[in-house]
C-alpha cells in the first residue's frame, strides 16, 4: 500500500516505475519472440522482423502512447533503401515498429547484442552490429551490409545522430549512411519522429501518455553520385530533416500558442 501512495504522488517514482515496467516488457517479450522466432523460421532471418513487431506494436496501449503517421506509403518501396530518422530515447524502439516496412533491419551498437533476451532477439532479427570504437571493423560490416542490401532487398534503417538526443533539436549526422547509399547506390528516405519532450523527459522525470507524430519525407536520391557528394547529400538530408522535425514538434498550448520541443506541460 505504501508503495502504490508513492507512486501516486511522486512523479520521480512514477516515472521510475514506468520505466522499470518498460525494461520488463522488453526482456518478456524478446524472451517470448525469440521462442516464436526459432520455432517459425529456425535462425536468424529478416524474417523475424514481422514477429518482433507484432510484439513491439503493442506496448503503445500500456503506456497510452498515440502515433499519428504522415506518408507511410513512401516506405513501401520494392527495392533496397536506406532509411534515416532521429534518436531521442529508448522508446524509439515502438515508433521504429510503428513505421518499420517490409524487409528492413537495423544497424545498432554492438553493445546491445549481450543484452540477454533483447540482445537474442535483435540477432534473431538481422540486425546488424557494428562496433563503433574501432573505426576499421566499422567499415567491413557497412561494406557487408551494402553487399546484403542488394543480395537480398533489404531496407536499412540507420540513426545518422548515432547517439540518443533529447535537446529539443537535431546532433550533426555522421557520415556513415551516406557512404552506405552512394556505395550501393539506392535512395535515402528521411523519417521524422516530433519531440516526446511533451510526455517523456528524464532529466525532469516525466513520463506521461502522448501523441508522437511521425513524417516520412520524399526519397533523396543518390544514383549517379560518388563519395564526393557525401558532405552536400548529408547537409541535403539534415535541413529538411530538422525543419520537419522542428514543424511537427509544436504543439498548440490552450492560450493559442505554441511550444516548441524544449517546452515542459504544467503538472
Amino acid at each position: 500500500l505504501l508503495l502504490l501512495l508513492l507512486v501516486q504522488l511522486s512523479r520521480s517514482a512514477r516515472f521510475y516505475a514506468k520505466i522499470t515496467l518498460y525494461c520488463a516488457l522488453c526482456v518478456s517479450a524478446s524472451t517470448v519472440a525469440a521462442v516464436v522466432c526459432l520455432l517459425r523460421h529456425h535462425g536468424r532471418t529478416v524474417e523475424n522482423m514481422r514477429i518482433i513487431k507484432w510484439f513491439v506494436v503493442k506496448f503503445k496501449y500500456v503506456f497510452g502512447l498515440r502515433f499519428e503517421i504522415k506518408g507511410l506509403q513512401k516506405l513501401e518501396v520494392d527495392h533496397p533503401c536506406v532509411i534515416i530518422s532521429n534518436h531521442q530515447s529508448i522508446l524509439d524502439m515502438m515508433g521504429l515498429m510503428e513505421a518499420l516496412p517490409e524487409r528492413c533491419v537495423q544497424i545498432a551498437k554492438r553493445e546491445l547484442i549481450f543484452l540477454g533476451p533483447v540482445g537474442l532477439i535483435m540477432y534473431l532479427g538481422g540486425i546488424f552490429f557494428i562496433n563503433r570504437q574501432h573505426s576499421r571493423t566499422a567499415m567491413t560490416v557497412m561494406a557487408d551490409v551494402g553487399e546484403r542490401m542488394v543480395r537480398d532487398n533489404l531496407k536499412v534503417w540507420i540513426y545518422p545522430e548515432g547517439t540518443r538526443n533529447d535537446n529539443g533539436d537535431l546532433l550533426p549526422f555522421k557520415k556513415g549512411a551516406f557512404y552506405l547509399a552512394i556505395q550501393t547506390q539506392v535512395p535515402i528516405i528521411p523519417v521524422i519522429y516530433s519531440s516526446f519532450s511533451s510526455f517523456y523527459n528524464p532529466k525532469t522525470k516525466l513520463f506521461t501518455s502522448g501523441t508522437i507524430k511521425v513524417e516520412v519525407l520524399d526519397a533523396v536520391p543518390t544514383r549517379g553520385l560518388t563519395v564526393a557528394d557525401v558532405p552536400k547529400l548529408m547537409d541535403t538530408c539534415h535541413q529538411a530533416m530538422r525543419t520537419t522535425f522542428l514543424r511537427v514538434s509544436k504543439t498548440p498550448q490552450e492560450n493559442g500558442a505554441t511550444a516548441g520541443p524544449g517546452s515542459q506541460p504544467a503538472q
